[in-house]
C-alpha cells in the first residue's frame, strides 16, 4: 500500500489529564481537534504509525530511527508517574527506512548507536492514539492499534528533511503496509510576556503563518522560511512537519487546519493531511458520511511526470496509468513537455510537437521516461537525484502558422522552424531567451537549419506550464 494518511499534531504534556489534573481544559479547542484527526487517521486502518518527534534523539548530523522492538515510555517527568505507555515497534520498517535513506545519501542511524525511553513528543500522540483505539474497541487487550516507527529530527537543511520523507515514503511502499503519519510539534514557544519563555513578535507571525500554509493545500511553504525568522520564533515542530510534507509529497490528500491556539504562550496547531474521499475529516468519519473533495495538493500534470520518472528509474520499466487521473488529462490530447531541473540546472528536456498517444495523460507518462533517460544533453538520471528533482510539464497549445518573426513573442509565444524535413521547437519564457532573434536562432539550431537561413517556414503556439505547488499558466 503506502502512507494513507498524516497529522501534524502537538505534545504539550498536560493536555494529558493525568498531567494537567484540569489544566488542560483552556485548550479544549486543541483537544477536539486532536481527537478528530486521530479518529481520522485510524479511521484507515493504518498497519503502523510512523511518529516524527522533536525530542526523540536528534543529531546535528543524522536522523535517528528507533529499531528496538518495544518503546516503553511515562509521564514521570510530570508529576504523573502511573501514567504509563508501551508500543511495539515494526523493525522491519525501521531497518527499511535506515536503507532508503542510506542509498539516497542521507546519513540516517538506528538504536545501536544511541538508545532512549519513549519521550513525551511521542507519548502524547500516541496517547491520543490509545484514547481512540480504547473507545472504539473497549474489549483490546493492546495500548494500541499496531506497532510504530519513530524518528528523530536533525541538523539537516529543509530540503534534506523533504528528502527523507521521500525516503521513508519509498521505505513503505517496498513493505506493501498501510501507514499512518503523525507528526509531532508544537508551534512558537514565544507567544506571551507571562509564558513560560517570553515574547517574541515573530512568534504569532510564524503560527499565522503555519496555519495558512496548511489552509493552503500545499506545504511548499514549509521550506520557504527564513532561518533567523523560525529561530527567532523559538519553534519545534517545523523540521518534523517538514518530514511529513516529503512522505506525502505528490499522494494528492487533503489538507486543512483544524485548530491553532497558544493560552499559555505556546503555540499549538493541529492539522490533517488525509484522502479527499471523506475519510479525512473526523466528522465525516464518525457519522459515516462523505466530504466533497477539494483540489489535489500537487498539480495533476507533475504528479503524473514524477510518477514516470521515478518509476522508471528505479524499476527500467514505465509507470502504469493511475486509476485517479482528472478526466480533462483523459479525454484530451496534445503534445507535451516535460522537464526536469536538479539544484537550479536543466537535468532533462524532451516533448512531443504533437499529439502521439491518446491522451495527454499518456503524453505525459511517455515523455517523462525520455526526458530522464533519452535527453542527449544528459546522462540518465539516477535514483540517487530522484529526491532532488523538480519537475515542470508543458501542454501544448495548437500551432498556428505566422508570416513573420515580427507575429513572435518568446515571453508568450512558443515558435516552430521548418525547412523540409527538418523541424525545430522552442518552448516559450524560457531563462536567457529574451528576444525573437534568440529564440528563433535556438530553434534553428535544433533543426539543424542555419541561423542565417530566412528560407523557413514559421509557426507559433502557446502552451499551458504546470509546476508543483502552481497553479497552472498560460505561456
Amino acid at each position: 500500500m503506502g502512507i494513507v494518511g498524516a497529522i501534524a499534531v502537538p505534545h504539550p504534556p498536560l493536555i494529558v489529564p493525568a498531567v494537567g489534573r484540569g489544566e488542560e481544559r483552556r485548550i479544549q479547542d486543541t483537544i477536539d481537534a486532536y481527537r478528530q484527526a486521530t479518529r481520522a487517521l485510524l479511521a484507515l486502518e493504518p498497519e503502523c504509525l510512523i511518529v516524527t518527534s522533536p525530542h526523540a534523539p536528534a543529531f546535528r548530523d543524522a536522523f535517528h530511527v528507533t529499531t528496538d522492538a518495544t518503546l516503553k515510555g511515562s509521564m514521570s517527568q510530570f508529576r504523573a508517574p502511573h501514567e504509563r505507555l508501551k508500543a511495539s515497534c515494526d523493525v522491519a520498517l525501521a531497518q527499511a527506512i535506515l536503507h532508503a535513506a542510506n542509498e539516497a545519501g542521507i546519513v540516517a542511524i538506528g538504536s545501536e548507536y544511541y538508545r532512549d525511553d519513549m519521550d513525551h513528543a511521542t507519548y502524547v500522540p500516541l496517547w491520543f492514539v490509545r484514547e481512540a483505539w480504547k473507545e472504539a474497541n473497549p474489549q483490546a487487550k493492546d495500548d494500541l492499534p499496531c506497532p510504530i516507527v519513530r524518528i528523530g529530527l536533525s541538523g539537516f537543511t529543509p530540503e534534506t528533511h523533504r528528502a527523507f520523507g521521500h525516503a521513508i515514503a519509498r521505505a513503505v511502499a517496498t513493505t506493501g503496509r498501510r501507514v499512518g503519519f503523525i507528526a509531532s510539534g508544537d508551534l512558537s514557544h514565544k507567544l506571551l510576556a507571562e509564558g513560560p519563555y517570553g515574547f517574541a513578535p515573530e512568534g504569532p507571525v510564524f503560527d499565522a503563518r503555519i496555519g495558512e500554509i496548511f489552509d493552503s493545500g500545499s506545504l511548499d511553504g514549509l521550506f520557504q522560511m527564513d532561518e533567523d525568522f523560525v529561530d527567532a520564533a523559538a519553534e519545534c515542530g517545523l523540521r518534523s512537519f517538514q518530514i511529513m510534507a516529503g512522505a506525502i509529497d505528490g499522494l494528492g490528500l487533503r489538507i486543512r487546519m483544524l485548530s491553532n491556539e497558544g493560552p499559555f504562550g505556546v503555540g499549538y496547531g493541529v492539522a490533517t493531511c488525509l484522502p479527499a474521499d471523506g475519510a479525512g475529516d473526523g466528522t465525516a468519519a464518525a457519522s459515516g458520511t462523505t466530504a466533497s473533495a477539494p483540489a489535489p495538493a500537487i498539480d495533476p500534470c507533475v504528479a503524473l511526470a514524477r510518477l514516470s520518472v521515478e518509476t522508471f528509474v528505479r524499476t527500467g520499466r514505465p509507470a502504469a496509468l493511475p486509476a485517479n487521473v482528472p478526466a480533462e488529462l483523459l479525454q484530451r490530447q496534445a503534445g507535451v513537455f516535460v522537464s526536469l531541473h536538479e539544484h537550479g540546472q536543466l537535468r532533462g528536456c524532451i516533448g512531443t510537437i504533437g499529439a502521439t498517444c491518446d491522451s495527454i495523460a499518456q503524453e505525459i507518462l511517455q515523455n517523462g521516461v525520455s526526458a530522464c533517460s533519452r535527453d542527449p544533453r544528459f546522462d540518465p538520471v539516477q535514483p540517487d537525484e530522484l529526491d532532488f528533482l523538480e519537475y515542470s510539464v508543458d501542454v501544448l497549445g495548437d500551432a498556428e502558422p505566422i508570416a513573420s518573426p515580427a507575429q513572435l513573442d518568446p515571453q508568450r509565444y512558443g515558435v516552430i522552424v521548418t525547412k523540409g524535413w527538418r523541424r525545430g521547437l522552442l518552448l516559450p519564457n524560457l531563462d536567457g531567451v529574451d528576444t525573437v532573434e534568440a529564440q528563433l536562432a535556438i530553434a534553428k539550431q535544433k533543426a539543424g537549419i542555419r541561423v542565417s537561413d530566412q528560407n523557413v517556414q514559421l509557426e507559433r503556439f502557446e502552451v499551458v506550464r504546470h509546476t508543483a505547488g502552481g497553479e497552472p499558466r498560460t505561456r
